[in-house]
């Protein structure tokens, strides 16, 4: 859970400020974003599978340049 402690002088703009930057920070909002909509398992594994490849081709690559 996010929270923001508002002091009695603070500016409403910044507290919402910080806020919805602990959000990002968290992960909590790019976890709202992947569950908006259902994705089956064979999509999820098909999606990580794609990540991995990526992830891989990235190593090999910085590796070859050395």
């Amino acid at each position: 859970m996010v929270e923001v402690s508002v002091g009695e002088n603070d500016n409403l703009e910044v507290v919402l400020k910080r806020f919805r930057r602990k959000v990002i920070r968290s992960g909590l909002f790019k976890d709202m974003k992947k569950r908006r909509y259902y994705e089956k398992p064979s999509q999820v594994r098909k999606r990580k599978a794609a990540a991995a490849a990526r992830r891989r081709r990235a190593r090999t690559a910085r590796e070859h340049r050395r």
